[in-house]
């Protein structure tokens, strides 16, 4: 079976000017490409580097990462992973077979972009393969092998997102705040007027057995 094989890899370098840049390779059959991308642009928010979420400060900037990431459905580089394609056995007509169409998609958790406070929940899913400490997905469920690879690119953003969400201590709502505060005055109540109650029970005792003048 014909397997075609695409590997990225990124090296941080430096530009011949000196500003930060991101060296891709891209190996495709025998034959190597090299790009070179200014500035270090994936298109990807930049998590903030934290392994836990201790503080409130903490849980509000990954709250605000995870906003970011979500907005960046579909914007995952295909640059950032490594991809293989095989011959499906699923879904997929007369391509069925035929040409390969399934999509095997390989990502490393050691990336910058993941964050690492979701890492211990990512490698509690079936997905992860801890020989290579990376995410393996694939799909067959589309006719085209690019269809196949925004399919398991799409996955990898929902498991991710998922896995950053889960661990982010969420305040109370507008709605449970007005709810607590109400519960507090009425228990605040309560006490005073059990207290008066007590009160006034002892001025009644404190009176009998006296004189009348």
């Amino acid at each position: 079976m014909l397997v075609h094989r695409i590997s990225v890899v990124l090296r941080s370098t430096l530009s011949p000017k000196g500003s930060p840049c991101l060296r891709l390779g891209c190996l495709s059959g025998n034959q190597r490409v090299g790009v070179h991308i200014a500035g270090g642009v994936t298109g990807l928010p930049k998590p903030p580097l934290l392994s836990e979420l201790l503080t409130e400060e903490d849980n509000a900037n990954a709250s605000a990462w995870v906003t970011r990431f979500g907005g960046a459905a579909g914007k995952i580089p295909k640059e950032l992973v490594e991809l293989s394609f095989s011959r499906s056995s699923g879904p997929g007509g007369q391509n069925v077979n035929k040409v390969n169409t399934k999509a095997t998609l390989r990502c490393s958790l050691n990336d910058s972009w993941i964050p690492r406070w979701a890492l211990p929940i990512l490698q509690r899913t079936p997905h992860y393969v801890s020989s290579t400490h990376s995410i393996l997905l694939t799909s067959t469920v589309h006719r085209s092998q690019a269809q196949n690879i925004d399919e398991c690119l799409h996955k990898l953003h929902s498991l991710i997102l998922s896995a950053a969400s889960l661990p982010i201590k969420k305040g109370p709502s507008e709605q449970q705040k007005k709810k607590v505060e109400g519960l507090m005055k009425a228990a605040h109540a309560r006490r005073k007027a059990e207290k008066m109650k007590r009160s006034s029970i002892k001025q009644g005792r404190s009176g009998k057995g006296g004189y009348d003048y």
